[in-house]
């Protein structure tokens, strides 16, 4: 392993700015001070001023592997994650076929083993035949068991009310949910589909799936928790109708614990895009939830800066050019994003809707938090040295810099006033600013249950 010692930096970290050096020795944070001496072999990073940050805990990622891989693998995807800032990922497990017994979980492990350049959990679907499965799950094994309480691929809508209610009781590890109500979209898009055909304009994706959609399928998430005590995370809000049913506040309490037993997530998709984009990107920008109005992304962003919202996430969703020129009924949800979206969340702050320590906060520490994460998501002494160093020169976003196998980004043409000149993951250099260095570092991510 590689020593390392970065001086200068300006480190963000549980709510603090400040000045400050960073030792890394065998893969750990060794030592956080001021004035720190190199010592033998070390190699001295210069920082120069530029915000060190804990590496980003992505919780939602769809990287495609197995059965997908010609839109996206591990590899590609874990790729352009460490170009983007994220150290560590989650990833959902509609992939084909679904992560919906213990075999299968343990094969995207051994698929990740000297492949991944992030640090890698994988969540353990649920179904309507596979209670048993989840109630055995090995608390240790997965971050948590995603539940789709809306349409999904495959054998993963779970709409049996008996089913729900018996993995919102006996689930051992905490539930994370896609709220959007099927039968409600179904309607509209019969409605929709009979107007225009095939070809329904994708400005009125957020009108298909709405935001009456979102409220009663959240509503019901959150009536079977409280009904259980269940630990409950609620994926990708987009709408702030839903914003009130959630709970103010910090996540932990005084002693580090995790004091809300129901929590939300919102995407950077959601605070950068509104309704007025879809004229200018289409499908790109086609997603499930939707993003919807103007007046949503700016509440989202409220949530953000007033601990309403608890984790910032992508959603990184791939797929193939082509398959986006599709017309509206063929053309598939989902957007490439881990590149640039802590540039996108950094853009936040330039424009002053929260600051870099919020970013933090939601991006690297509640996701450790929220599914206990050993080790990562924090700068602190005897943690993973999973860590990014920023700095604030503006580029412009070219489909040439995309390392996604997809090939394009939503983000192609805009201008961001933060760059990600270094990536380090348990210690070793991953991303130089231009380029990916030396070999897959990432490891299977440890929860402390």
């Amino acid at each position: 392993m590689t020593d390392t010692l970065i001086v200068n930096a300006r480190l963000v970290n549980e709510g603090r700015e400040f000045d400050g050096d960073l030792r890394i020795q065998g893969g750990r944070i060794a030592e956080i001070g001021a004035g720190l001496a190199a010592r033998g072999n070390e190699r001295v990073v210069d920082a120069a001023g530029r915000r060190l940050l804990p590496g980003m805990i992505d919780d939602q990622v769809h990287f495609r592997e197995p059965g997908m891989e010609y839109k996206a693998d591990i590899a590609t995807e874990s790729a352009a994650a460490v170009a983007g800032g994220l150290t560590s990922f989650m990833d959902m497990p509609n992939t084909s076929p679904p992560t919906l017994d213990r075999d299968a979980l343990e094969d995207k492990y051994a698929r990740s083993a000297g492949r991944a350049r992030a640090n890698y959990g994988f969540y353990f679907g649920a179904s309507n035949d596979n209670l048993e499965a989840v109630r055995a799950l090995d608390p240790k094994a997965a971050p948590g068991v995603k539940v789709f309480m809306g349409a999904s691929t495959g054998n993963m809508l779970v709409d049996d009310p008996d089913i729900l209610d018996g993995i919102f009781r006996d689930t051992p590890v905490p539930i994370i949910t896609h709220c959007e109500d099927t039968p409600m979209i179904d309607a509209e898009l019969a409605r929709f589909r009979a107007e225009y055909g095939d070809d329904i304009p994708a400005g009125l994706h957020p009108d298909i799936r709405s935001r009456e959609a979102c409220i009663k399928s959240t509503r019901l998430a959150l009536e079977l928790a409280r009904r259980h005590g269940t630990r409950l995370h609620v994926l990708h809000i987009s709408t702030a109708d839903e914003l009130a049913l959630f709970e103010a506040g910090p996540l932990v309490d005084a002693e580090g614990k995790v004091r809300k037993r129901i929590t939300a997530e919102t995407c950077i998709h959601f605070l950068r895009f509104a309704r007025e984009d879809y004229d200018r990107l289409g499908h790109q920008i086609k997603c499930n939830p939707a993003i919807k109005e103007a007046s949503d992304r700016d509440a989202l962003r409220r949530a953000i800066a007033d601990d309403v919202i608890d984790v910032l996430a992508t959603d990184h969703a791939p797929h193939s050019w082509e398959e986006k020129q599709s017309p509206y009924v063929r053309a598939p949800s989902g957007l490439p994003l881990v590149q640039f979206a802590l540039n996108a969340a950094l853009e936040c702050v330039h424009e002053g809707h929260f600051d870099t320590a919020r970013v933090v906060q939601k991006f690297a520490h509640a996701p450790a938090q929220l599914f206990d994460v050993a080790g990562r998501g924090f700068l602190r002494e005897g943690y993973w040295a999973d860590l990014v160093l920023v700095e604030d020169t503006p580029f412009t976003v070219t489909r040439e810099q995309v390392l996604s196998r997809c090939g394009w980004s939503p983000f192609e043409g805009t201008t961001f006033r933060s760059r990600i000149a270094s990536t380090w993951v348990n210690g070793e250099l991953a991303w130089d600013g231009e380029h990916l260095v030396g070999e897959p570092q990432g490891r299977r991510l440890e929860f402390s249950r």
